[in-house]
């Protein structure tokens, strides 16, 4: 069976790029159309619309991830596939109205992590994968999660359109098998600080924290500090929720982003705070 190391640009999925080799290493990068988040390296954002063969503006994540792609390329001396789906002002836009991701319906990362991978496979592989996810030894109940969906042959599904109806004005839809989880961190009992320990002195950079800036999975504190490291890109999430009629979208229940922007000015916020528990995560 085909191999896939899921690379999210974290340290731990990093270190199954470095430590599992694999037939293909894929990224599924996140895109904002939000001028003031614009990637400041003109160079470089050439290079990501190379790679993903669509326009780059920028990025939902800390810019930072792009260069932690572009280094662990050159440290595991594989060539790393990027992907990349709708923009996330495309997804939350039907018609006139925005809908809004949130912990209840987090289509966010079907449509721009998990659709774009899947897409890449059914162009290119067509056949089942087995997929490197990057759950370490302590997220057992992440992986079991995972594993209950899987279907009698071991496969996770994805629906998909498949044809027309034989009117042609309905789009066919069907259950794809397309990839076979396996956890290779939690078969070799590995932690967190063993990837920690591992990373050290290596030529690779990683952001504090990895995920969208505004990603709601993060604790009303977390999104506070988030706000003040990257005040462009925290904007773009305030400017998401925008009201339309008489309803105010949010990505939290009962708080803005721009109250959450605006509080705690009393708290002096660290980095050392928080760490990757306080972060959420896409889920893949």
């Amino acid at each position: 069976m085909i191999t896939v190391n899921s690379l999210s640009g974290g340290k731990t999925s990093s270190y199954i790029a470095a430590n599992y080799p694999a037939d293909y290493d894929v990224f599924a990068l996140v895109r904002i159309e939000h001028e003031a988040s614009k990637f400041p390296d003109k160079k470089i954002r050439q290079e990501v619309e190379d790679r993903i063969q669509a326009p780059f503006i920028a990025t939902a994540e800390d810019d930072m991830i792009i260069y932690t792609m572009l280094d662990l390329e050159q440290y595991i001396g594989r060539k790393i596939t990027w992907v990349t789906g709708k923009t996330f002002d495309e997804i939350i836009i039907r018609g006139d109205k925005k809908y809004l991701p949130n912990v209840t319906q987090r289509f966010c990362t079907t449509e721009m992590k998990l659709n774009p991978i899947f897409d890449w496979w059914r162009n290119n592989v067509k056949e089942p994968i087995e997929t490197r996810i990057g759950y370490r030894a302590n997220e057992m109940k992440r992986a079991k999660t995972m594993l209950s969906k899987i279907n009698k042959d071991g496969l996770l599904e994805m629906k998909a359109i498949v044809g027309k109806t034989k009117t042609g004005t309905q789009n066919k839809w069907a259950d794809i098998a397309w990839q076979k989880p396996v956890f290779p961190l939690i078969d070799a009992n590995i932690y967190k600080d063993n990837v920690e320990t591992y990373w050290k002195d290596k030529p690779v950079r990683f952001a504090y924290m990895n995920n969208c800036i505004g990603c709601f999975h993060r604790n009303e504190v977390l999104l506070k500090l988030m706000s003040e490291k990257h005040p462009s890109k925290f904007e773009w999430f305030i400017e998401a929720e925008s009201e339309t009629g008489h309803n105010v979208r949010t990505f939290k229940n009962g708080v803005t982003y721009n109250q959450i922007k605006n509080s705690l000015k009393q708290v002096n916020l660290f980095d050392d705070d928080f760490n990757e528990c306080d972060s959420g995560y896409c889920g893949i």
